[in-house]
């Protein structure tokens, strides 16, 4: 198990946003996460990654105890997000936002071979390269912010909406880009609107609805689960 979360329970101010919470991620899974907005998916990974206090609960990476560290401390163990809302510098260029995400490591080498690596995922940054993120369409921003998740090497990568405001044929794009992350061996947790094509993907599922997980099982059984279908499939 690479990830798990243990009862955590978070607050906004007096508001319990996260009411004693517990999800696993094993080595090489896609696991999503599923809910109406409001629901807590993103406090969720603000919790992970260490951008938001949590009040109680155990968070573990790789078996180290996590919860409590700090975002800074967190990064370096291999943990990345790509946050809703994509979070680029618009007056940086797409090189230098995707550089952003490798600002920790050192190597020469290692940040060549994952340029290299995220220009072939994504070829259009390739040709843009130099352009200035805040000029990009939607679905190219999009590629930019999964791809400075990806530049440090992460074990774990989270992505909080991926497909939201996109195209069809680009939200086709970028599932087909999380299942190659994936078979690159790279855990993903998935947050993610389009409840259909996330379990479609995914090999297990969580629904959280006002900060309780009410629901797990493989993607399989969720998207057969006709409560799941009522409430998040459109029937």
């Amino acid at each position: 198990m690479i990830l798990s979360i243990q009862d955590l329970h978070v607050y906004y101010g007096s508001i319990h946003a996260l009411k004693g919470i517990s999800l696993e991620v094993d080595q090489g899974e896609i696991v999503t996460l599923i809910g109406a907005n409001g629901a807590g998916k993103t406090t969720t990974m603000g919790a992970i990654s260490g951008l938001l206090p949590i009040k109680s609960g155990v968070i573990t990476f790789e078996g180290k105890q996590i919860s409590g560290m700090s975002a800074e401390k967190i990064t370096p163990l291999g943990i990345s997000l790509s946050p809703e809302g994509r979070g680029l510098f618009p007056g940086l260029s797409v090189e230098e936002n995707l550089r952003l995400g490798a600002y920790l490591k050192k190597d020469k080498d290692f940040i060549a071979q994952r340029f290299a690596e995220i220009y072939a995922m994504f070829p259009r940054l390739k040709e843009r390269y130099k352009q200035l993120a805040g000029t990009l369409s939607g679905g190219e921003q999009q590629m930019v912010s999964v791809g400075r998740a990806l530049m440090s090497g992460p074990k774990l990568v989270m992505l909080d909406e991926p497909s939201m405001g996109l195209a069809p044929n680009l939200v086709d794009f970028i599932f087909e880009t999380i299942t190659k992350i994936n078979q690159n061996g790279v855990s993903v947790l998935l947050v993610e609107q389009n409840a259909n094509m996330a379990l479609q993907i995914a090999d297990r599922g969580y629904v959280i609805s006002t900060g309780e997980i009410i629901l797990s099982g493989t993607g399989k059984e969720l998207l057969e689960n006709s409560d799941v279908r009522k409430a998040y499939l459109g029937g």
